[in-house]
């Protein structure tokens, strides 16, 4: 009897011994999940770690930790591919390393290492690309027609599904679009495509009008004043976001005043209003507002370095450009073609400067290195 109970317990034993075995596995993954979920909804909240790049007063530091904080969000990301909070905070923080860490020191390579400095142009487009295309996931997540209505321009139809809680990510998705163009304008194909971006960011207008506190009219002091008319330049617009943005953050942020100093400034050729601007960058005081200590430090470095290379910028006051049979004073620099004439020596050298300087009219400027503040908060998983 005995050796029979044991015959019958063995294979339930073996039985019972397994499943207890899967329930743990079971219950080790899903605590594992559980855990997972806990640091990324830590990491992507309102009140996250982000907070503490912005307001560090060591750019250099920032931009030595950033690519870790990036690759550890990645991670955490694969395990987890629907928290959307998560997505938004990953892809933005790849636009940000891209503007302030690799495309801004290219600005700021010498001409003479032109090799160095397209390879980080190069590299910031890829960043930023790599950014938009995390965030466009979640896009099209929300709309899965989006791709072809944007091709057929049927924007307001493919802005239809996008509420107050997605204006994060139409934001950030537009910006690293639009920045990979800014650093690459001879890439038709992404020029091809600026349209798409505008429809975008006019939605997170329409949606959330004081966007960012100024962040939304920094963009498009930037975005007016850099772009040629045909994709929807307009300096008159430009100045109009510029003192919107000043109203709503010029005692805090710096930014509005870069981004009209390097785009409608330079295109002007107004010299005195670029350092005006620029000025009062410097003047500005970090301390004052810790929450955007890193913008500001990081604008006055360029500012810094921009009126030591204005030079590159401006053609000097009184230049004359002569052709056969008249004379012109030269305006505009991106806009002289002289293929008949003859110029002054002196003016043709500062055409020359001027054209080979790329142009740091870019609506990306350190402008908006700013963590995103999360309308909504996606600190869970999305649900199919």
């Amino acid at each position: 009897m005995r050796s029979a109970r044991t015959t019958v317990k063995g294979p339930a034993l073996a039985v019972t011994a397994a499943a207890l075995a899967l329930i743990v596995s079971l219950g080790g993954c899903s605590l594992e999940k559980m855990a997972i979920t806990k640091v990324a909804g830590m990491l992507s909240g309102p009140s996250s770690s982000a907070d503490v790049f912005s307001s560090d007063n060591d750019p250099d530091f920032v931009g030595e930790a950033l690519p870790f904080a990036i690759k550890l969000y990645e991670s955490l990301l694969a395990s987890l591919p629907d928290h959307a909070g998560l997505r938004l905070r990953t892809g933005s923080l790849y636009i940000m390393y891209a503007n302030a860490f690799v495309e801004t020191p290219a600005d700021m390579t010498p001409r003479r290492e032109a090799e160095t400095k397209e390879h980080l142009l190069a590299r910031a487009k890829n960043l930023y690309l790599r950014g938009r295309d995390m965030l466009f996931v979640a896009v099209e997540k929300k709309n899965p027609a989006i791709r072809r209505q944007l091709k057929e321009r049927r924007y307001a139809e493919a802005m239809v599904p996008f509420g107050k809680g997605d204006a994060d990510l139409l934001y950030w998705t537009a910006l690293g679009w639009l920045a990979a163009f800014s650093v690459d304008p001879f890439d038709m194909t992404l020029g091809q495509t600026v349209p798409q971006t505008r429809a975008m960011i006019e939605r997170v207008e329409a949606l959330v009008p004081d966007y960012g506190h100024g962040s939304l009219d920094s963009f498009y002091v930037g975005y007016y004043g850099s772009l040629p008319g045909y994709l929807g330049g307009d300096p008159a617009k430009a100045r109009e976001h510029f003192a919107k943005a000043q109203a709503l953050a010029g005692k805090s942020n710096t930014s509005s005043l870069m981004a009209l100093a390097t785009t409608v400034s330079v295109s002007e050729q107004n010299v005195s209003e670029f350092k005006e601007l620029l000025g009062r960058v410097l003047a500005f005081d970090p301390e004052s507002s810790p929450e955007n200590r890193l913008i500001n430090i990081l604008n006055q470095r360029k500012a810094r370095w921009l009126l030591d290379h204005i030079d590159d910028f401006f053609i000097e006051p009184g230049l004359f450009i002569r052709t056969p049979g008249f004379s012109v004073r030269h305006k505009d620099p991106r806009s002289a073609f002289l293929p008949f004439g003859q110029a002054d020596p002196a003016a043709s050298a500062s055409l020359q400067r001027v054209r080979s300087t790329r142009s740091t009219a870019s609506p990306f400027d350190a402008s908006h290195l700013q963590p995103p503040r999360l309308v909504n908060n996606p600190g869970e998983p999305e649900r199919p």
